[in-house]
């Protein structure tokens, strides 16, 4: 006898707990509730949204539903990702409050123009708590150009040496700064960490794995006409993150709306299309390398 237990219902799809004979326990997403005969099962196997802003308003106020429905996807450890040095009080408030949230502290290149003077021991004094994992989100962003450049790169220096310093990686942004970037972190080859939603060539995904990276996708894998999935296609798995980047980017079929970590699974799904593989392989293959790389359990 099987037993079928709704958890949550969503606008098009449901999702249940299932319970067979043999008490083994799966997700059924009913892609159209009109169509009953119309499901993917789904094997209960643990995701890791690697990078998240959960200190937004709509998702902390939130938190317990937002980390519940989550959990109902198969998502159920967080990487709460810090821009400047106020999110990061707020990123790791969450992680001292829920055992399945972990935290970084670091200066986005969009706020490094604003940057405080001696931040560094601001950022130091963060980092020195049991549950921030990393340092970052840091990096280089030539598109949007908020910062000057020459301060962006400062800033990502200045932060990469601290991350040498207290031996923990790094979470970085990069957009149409490849060569810079490349060039920055050359200078620290101790330092290993993480290219957050990726989004250049594969030229440079394959430049950074060889520098000991890891190269994370976000919602935009999934994106019509998007050249990530060719990327991702011709790189190991084993040098690959998952992430939502919540609450910008929700993968199809969310695009457009605010985003949040449970919808991870639906670039996991992706991933698992273009390599050819079961989503619990690739579940197990990226968290497995989220732990290697931010020392979480």
């Amino acid at each position: 006898m099987t037993v079928f237990l709704e958890l949550t219902i969503y606008p098009k799809f449901r999702i249940f707990n299932i319970k067979n004979k043999n008490n083994i326990f799966n997700f059924m997403i009913v892609i159209n509730t009109n169509l009953w005969n119309h499901f993917i099962i789904i094997n209960k196997q643990m995701l890791t949204d690697t990078h998240c802003h959960l200190f937004y308003d709509d998702l902390k106020n939130d938190i317990k539903n937002v980390l519940q429905r989550a959990k109902d996807l198969g998502v159920e450890r967080f990487i709460c990702v810090a821009t400047n040095l106020e999110d990061a009080e707020e990123c790791l408030n969450l992680a001292n409050n829920f055992d399945s949230i972990w935290a970084s502290a670091g200066i986005h290149p969009h706020d490094a123009g604003a940057v405080p003077h001696g931040f560094q021991e601001d950022l130091k004094r963060l980092l020195d708590q049991e549950k921030m994992i990393a340092v970052g989100e840091m990096g280089l962003d030539y598109f949007r150009n908020l910062s000057d450049k020459k301060k962006q790169q400062k800033v990502f220096r200045l932060q990469i040496e601290i991350a040498q310093e207290l031996k923990l990686p790094i979470i970085f942004h990069n957009r149409e700064a490849d060569s810079d970037l490349i060039s920055i972190l050359s200078e620290f080859p101790g330092v290993l960490g993480v290219a957050h939603c990726f989004s250049s060539t594969l030229e440079t995904a394959k430049k950074l794995i060889e520098m000991g990276y890891y190269i994370s996708f976000s919602g935009n894998l999934t994106f019509k006409n998007s050249h990530l999935p060719m990327v991702a296609s011709e790189l190991p798995l084993e040098n690959i993150l998952v992430e939502t980047d919540c609450p910008y980017l929700s993968p199809v079929p969310f695009r457009g709306k605010p985003n949040e970590p449970g919808r991870v699974r639906f670039v996991a799904e992706k991933l698992s299309d273009i390599h050819k593989m079961s989503i619990e392989a690739i579940a197990r293959i990226t968290s497995d390398n989220a732990s290697r790389l931010f020392g979480i359990d």
